[in-house]
């Protein structure tokens, strides 16, 4: 008969764990066969760049953004698909067709493609976001191909978080051309927003991350700094109408204090029989 199987715990170990198994790095989140797939970053990041994409002059029900969902764009090929790890697009209800959350993107029924895309820079996808692999015959287009030619996206965004490299893409005459950096940030006015790196932290997270800004370089607040701020706002109004209630409060001791200091010196006069009435 075969004993089961004893699990030694990590404390008997001969030799230290950290000296013999594999770490986080080296066993990272990417798939081989299927290189790119999220890790924690992939997610808050993206989570930061849509709670921030608020262009100034679009109304909010017509600004469609997603991370990581598919983005069918060839009537020819309807399973062929690209997955940016982040696209906003303007012009498209929020809803699809104002009813439903989306499944996908698919651009033959929404009619609009997106205005800008940002791709966050792994390992086994570097090669392809950068615009450095080319398809092969019968195969889907690479990115680039896909985001310059088919679907002719005005901004394309590359970012890493290893070198904290940010890099921008306008669309001019048909093809990319790099964007020059403005005080850090790429500038984007059709949106009347910039897109740059901002030194904080995000969901109790500090890091360096991405995330929209207005063409001045000021910060466009998500939810949770919002809340933040209005507490605050808050707190320092009732700390003023606290003050200011103190300040009457003073100012009425105060009157009243004078009130009866001219009192004893009206009474102490009469008695030295000054009349007050008949003093110039």
């Amino acid at each position: 008969m075969t004993s089961p199987t004893r699990f030694i715990p990590q404390s008997q170990l001969p030799v230290p764990v950290d000296e013999t198994l594999p770490t986080m790095y080296d066993l990272p989140s990417d798939n081989p066969e299927e290189p790119g797939l999220p890790d924690e970053f992939h997610f808050f990041q993206p989570l930061l760049l849509r709670l921030t994409f608020l262009p100034l002059n679009w109304n909010p029900e017509f600004v469609f953004s997603a991370a990581d969902l598919n983005l069918y764009y060839d009537v020819q090929h309807t399973q062929w698909y690209k997955r940016p790890d982040w696209f906003g697009v303007l012009g498209v209800s929020r809803l699809y067709q104002g009813q439903d959350l989306r499944l996908s993107y698919v651009t033959w029924q929404e009619k609009v493609n997106p205005t800008v895309v940002v791709e966050l820079l792994s390992p086994g996808t570097e090669d392809e976001d950068l615009g450095e692999t080319e398809s092969e015959p019968d195969e889907p287009p690479t990115k680039w191909f896909v985001y310059e030619k088919i679907l002719q996206v005005p901004y394309y965004v590359i970012f890493s978080r290893y070198t904290n490299k940010l890099q921008g893409f306008r669309l001019v005459d048909g093809e990319y051309q790099a964007m020059n950096l403005t005080d850090g940030r790429l500038l984007m006015p059709e949106l009347g927003l910039s897109l740059g790196l901002w030194e904080g932290s995000f969901r109790k997270i500090p890091r360096l991350w991405l995330r929209w800004l207005t063409l001045n370089g000021e910060l466009i607040p998500e939810p949770s700094e919002e809340a933040i701020a209005a507490k605050q706002e808050a707190q320092q109004a009732k700390q003023e109408a606290q003050q200011a209630k103190q300040e009457a409060q003073q100012a009425k001791q105060e009157t009243n204090e004078a009130k009866r200091r001219a009192e004893k010196l009206a009474e102490r006069l009469r008695q030295l029989g000054i009349d007050l009435d008949e003093v110039e």
